[in-house]
């Protein structure tokens, strides 16, 4: 018998190769040889995953797309907040999460992650999540509106009214409190997606599918409008700056690395997710009326498909 387990690690694993075959064809559009090249990995206690690298890239200085697919009989206690859930149940989860950071400056860094999480032995207890959002180092409003009209298309397929939410939630989490400032400029993201019915299973699930086909268009083409921007050590020096905050974020924050470290998940692929060079310095203050300084009003919840608001310009 066909299980749920059994139809969503295949569509993480084919969304995977295809990745992977465009980020190295955008790679190659820019005289770059990189591959991926392979680290899959076991877990102690059950199941394990598949870490696919590049480093060194012409356009990517780093990108990963991993697969993981994990089973325990302990929930981990990153997830046991919900009081319909039994510790000793055992777990099954999988996902995809595929992170990039380019070279060039003026091109985004990209963030995805589409999740499935079940405990026990049934099927009563089970969630999606998922969400992808871009992290500029210099804002421009319309790779922002491309972003997000992708997803908003992929989300209304679903439900007219999840967008919104979706987004909503997105700007709450990718944030830093302590700095006052979102990451990025958002995407979507949602967590522990059940919705009721008999079609509730295959209802979240083509969401997720939709989701996961949405990340080449929604990103790609921002990448190619960027990649041949020339730069200079001034913008590769915000460029390090700016990762420092994505840093903070991912090991402060997220629950991810959360989940990942605490169900003993393979660390090099956890952490895959952090910029290969990132710095910090003491009070940085960006000269007044700089693409720097701009960023700080860019990096701030917005409607991004309503009419022009503020950003920087080239």
């Amino acid at each position: 018998m066909t299980t749920h387990r059994d139809q969503v690690l295949p569509l993480m694993l084919d969304t995977q190769a295809a990745l992977i075959r465009a980020f190295e064809e955008c790679d190659g559009e820019c005289g770059g040889r990189s591959r991926f090249t392979s680290h899959d990995w076991e877990r102690p206690g059950g199941g394990g995953g598949w870490a696919r690298i590049l480093e060194g890239g012409t356009v990517f200085e780093r990108a990963g797309v991993n697969v993981s697919a994990v089973y325990g009989d302990r929930v981990p206690a990153a997830i046991t907040d919900r009081q319909d859930i039994d510790p000793d149940a055992g777990f099954f989860a999988t996902g995809l999460s595929t992170v990039l950071h380019p070279r060039n400056p003026w091109v985004p860094s990209f963030h995805a992650n589409f999740r499935y999480f079940e405990v026990g032995e049934g099927h009563d207890v089970w969630w999606f999540g998922g969400g992808a959002d871009m992290t500029p180092s210099y804002g421009f409003e319309e790779d922002a509106r491309h972003l997000h009209r992708t997803l908003k298309d992929c989300c209304d397929s679903y439900d007219p009214e999840f967008y919104p939410r979706a987004k909503q939630n997105c700007d709450e989490y990718f944030s830093l409190p302590h700095r006052q400032e979102t990451r990025g400029v958002g995407g979507i993201f949602f967590d522990r997606l059940h919705p009721e019915g008999p079609d509730g299973w295959d209802r979240a699930f083509r969401l997720v599918a939709r989701g996961l086909d949405a990340l080449v268009p929604g990103y790609l083409p921002v990448v190619r409008r960027r990649m041949r921007t020339p730069y200079g050590e001034r913008e590769r020096r915000w460029q390090l700056l700016r990762r420092g905050r994505y840093v903070e974020f991912n090991l402060i924050h997220d629950r991810g690395t959360q989940f990942g470290l605490q169900s003993r998940g393979n660390t090099e692929a956890i952490l895959m997710s952090l910029p290969p060079l990132a710095s910090w310095s003491f009070e940085v203050t960006p000269e007044p009326g700089s693409e720097e300084e701009r960023l700080t009003e860019f990096l701030r919840p917005r409607d991004w498909l309503a009419a022009r608001t503020v950003g920087a310009a080239r």
